[in-house]
């Protein structure tokens, strides 16, 4: 078993500052400890992972389920604007929601 990863106050220090993210000395102690449980959970993947093993996004096989593209009858055009609160040459009318200049 490979040892354990253990980062520096140093170290997490740099990574702070390249997330941009500011953090008190008493928060950099408790993220190191963090990211080296973190880091130390990565490693024991990585010692199962092997070549021949295939990777996976899933644990079980999943597979999607289409159905045909089927042209069925629908509503008509005339029926379905009768339905809408405001149409407007044959379309649905909405309220305007951007102050955009046409």
């Amino acid at each position: 078993m490979e040892t354990p990863v253990t980062l520096t106050h140093a170290e997490v220090s740099k990574l702070a500052r390249l997330a941009r993210i500011e953090l008190t000395d008493e928060e950099l102690t408790a993220m190191a400890g963090q990211l080296d449980v973190i880091l130390d959970a990565v490693a024991v993947v990585s010692q199962v992972a092997r070549a021949d093993v295939p990777p996976t996004s899933h644990a079980l096989q999943l597979a999607n389920v289409f159905r045909a593209d089927e042209v069925r009858p629908s509503l008509p055009p005339d029926a379905v604007l009768a339905m809408a609160p405001a149409c407007e040459d044959d379309r649905f009318r909405v309220p305007r929601i951007l102050q955009e200049e046409q």
